[in-house]
């Protein structure tokens, strides 16, 4: 029969959302940078933007769901949806390897400034006998890693065990065990976003005029705006597990989600590793 399908792959139909998406995107980008330069209307078309990627999003993942129900996410379809969640991981990795080769560059040829906590301003050391350069600046304390970055490294890896919990529950068809791995799951990472932020507002270096300070909170800020989005990420898969979209056979939405939730659980360990403990090694602790 002519036009008939005979292969497993899903052709999609003619969709708006592409265009729709770029245009949304368009306007979100053209008026941040708008806004930024304090023109007329930055604001609002900024905001409107914003507002056109949100109902992309929700239009396009809907419709992306009604075809799984409708069979055509054919076990083909699945692998190579499951090849576009890996290229999308690794590009997420690659954007965090700038950030560590940007710190690891700051710290390995640090420059020979001092950070005045009472003024918090930097100043060029130019006496020959006040030594070599030194990483953190002189004068700068840090965050004592053993306290709430620690805190925060087991509640993440807390998370990992949880989220696995769920989905062998989802694979053995325990639905009860899938909600309460999932529900424990998204509890620690609202915990963990909670921490970061009163961290973030007792931190006792600035973002601005240092290079410690925007090293420190470009990296882990971030991470903590991945944490959120994956945080996200997990309320939807709670809201489809209530709905009953998921099958022990057919649950890529959630394998997708505990994927990109495992990758934050480890970009966090390099973190800690680098940032807190290497980063504060030798430094002032702050006593706060």
């Amino acid at each position: 029969m002519a036009g008939a399908k005979n292969h497993d792959y899903h052709i999609l139909p003619p969709s708006i959302w592409p265009f729709a998406g770029s245009m949304a995107s368009l306007a979100m980008a053209a008026g941040g940078i708008m806004w930024m330069h304090s023109a007329a209307g930055g604001g609002i078309l900024f905001y409107a933007g914003l507002a056109g990627v949100l109902a992309v999003m929700y239009g396009w993942w809907r419709q992306v769901i009604v075809e799984a129900h409708a069979g055509d996410h054919t076990p083909v379809v699945q692998l190579h949806l499951r090849y576009g969640m890996i290229l999308f991981i690794a590009s997420e990795i690659m954007f965090f390897v700038g950030w560590f080769w940007a710190y690891f560059d700051f710290s390995l040829f640090p420059a020979n400034i001092a950070y005045d906590s009472v003024s918090k301003t930097t100043s060029l050391i130019t006496d020959a006998a006040a030594g070599a350069a030194q990483w953190p600046p002189k004068g700068l304390e840090v965050i004592d890693a053993f306290k709430f970055p620690l805190l925060n490294t087991l509640i993440l890896l807390t998370s990992g065990t949880t989220i696995t919990w769920a989905h062998h529950a989802l694979i053995h068809g325990d639905r009860d065990g899938l909600k309460k791995g999932l529900w424990v799951t998204i509890i620690l990472g609202a915990i963990f976003s909670c921490i970061q932020a009163y961290e973030y507002a007792e931190a006792p270096f600035p973002f601005k005029g240092l290079n410690y300070g925007a090293a420190f909170f470009m990296s882990t800020g971030f991470h903590g705006f991945h944490v959120m989005i994956g945080t996200i990420f997990l309320i939807v898969c709670q809201i489809r597990v209530y709905r009953g979209d998921f099958t022990p056979r057919q649950h890529f939405g959630f394998e997708a989600a505990a994927w990109y939730w495992h990758f934050v659980d480890v970009v966090w360990l390099f973190l800690f590793v680098t940032i807190y403990v290497y980063g504060g090694w030798g430094a002032p602790v702050h006593a706060g």
